[in-house]
């Protein structure tokens, strides 16, 4: 037998947290009554003038989450078997892929003794504890970029990245997961345990990792809202679009009416807590691919959900890292 991670997923993920973006309101849905209790008001106060008229689109997101991770396996499977790389060298992390400066950083911030303030130095940073750093080279973003822009033309099946952003490609299906995980753990945990030692930066022993497109005609913007991550990074992967800067607010258990405003640049990465609230303006022209890596700590995560501010209560998934919240290590099997 072999000892095995069980990863679960937070039984509120079914019901919290469901973005309305016409009435811009996150809801929560267990049933109609409920809901039309709970937000009748103030939706007639946004406008809507027959909240009961919501219900059907409410039960189909509560279905698509409820067997979200078991489709999202069979995509992945159907993927590994069906897709041809165009460029099949990129989908293992080599150092050649990442900028130098970025390499330099991460062999800082290893020195043992290492202080947060030596590693500062070396990159951008913006108040509320948001810093920027290159992190891919060009030439890496551009064979990227031609490998999504391929899947995403390719008739294979895609799923929505995450619950508000529509567009886009999640990187364990498109078979990116080890070079994920070679990332988090080789590149960044030892920037995070230096930045973010309070939020978990220092136990990062999971991430959920996608790609997001704003173009004309599809998502162009984001709205204010906060990541289920620890730390999250966002990478920008191109440059031909014009504006869709991010902007970045307090904490979201904190309340302030300031606001930080961040451009981005090809290469360059933006590493923030993930409960730091933050929005992405309308591009105007052109087209965006982000990376965005929420990277999450199970010894934070198990003592209180993110999401619903509660114990969790765990819904083991069968594959995959769930939501990065685990349940004590099971024995697996290893004859079948």
């Amino acid at each position: 037998t072999m000892s095995k991670t069980q990863y679960s997923i937070c039984r509120c993920f079914f019901t919290h947290n469901i973005f309305l973006k016409e009435y811009n309101i996150h809801v929560k849905y267990r049933e109609k009554d409920q809901f039309l209790q709970d937000y009748s008001q103030v939706l007639w106060t946004k406008g809507c003038s027959s909240p009961d008229l919501l219900i059907p689109k409410l039960e189909a997101e509560y279905l698509r989450r409820k067997q979200l991770h078991d489709e999202s396996w069979n995509r992945q499977l159907l993927v590994a078997k069906e897709y041809k790389p165009i460029h099949p060298q990129i989908f293992t992390l080599q150092p050649l892929f990442l900028d130098p400066r970025f390499q330099e950083i991460v062999s800082l911030a290893e020195k043992p003794e290492q202080m947060v303030d030596g590693i500062l130095k070396h990159m951008e940073s913006h108040q509320e504890r948001i810093y920027s750093l290159p992190v891919f080279t060009k030439e890496f973003c551009k064979l990227f970029l031609d490998e999504l822009v391929n899947f995403e033309e390719s008739p294979l099946p895609k799923d929505q990245p995450n619950t508000m952003n529509q567009y886009g490609i999640k990187l364990d299906e498109f078979g990116f997961d080890n070079f994920i995980s070679s990332l988090r753990q080789t590149y960044l945990t030892p920037l995070t345990k230096l930045l973010f030692p309070d939020v978990g930066g220092e136990s990062l022993d999971s991430h959920k990792a996608f790609i997001v497109t704003y173009k004309e005609g599809q998502d162009v913007d984001l709205d204010y809202h906060y990541d289920n991550a620890e730390v999250t990074l966002n990478v920008c992967l191109n440059e031909d679009f014009s504006d869709g800067d991010l902007y970045f607010g307090p904490m979201r258990n904190e309340t302030s009416s300031q606001r930080l405003g961040y451009s981005h640049k090809l290469g360059r990465g933006v590493l923030h807590r993930g409960q730091q609230r933050h929005g992405a303006l309308p591009i105007s022209d052109g087209v965006r691919y982000n990376l965005i890596v929420w990277m999450r700590s199970s010894q934070v995560r198990n003592e209180l959900c993110p999401m619903c501010d509660e114990k969790p209560c765990l819904v083991p998934v069968k594959n995959g890292y769930g939501d990065g919240f685990t349940t004590s290590t099971v024995d697996i099997c290893s004859t079948v």
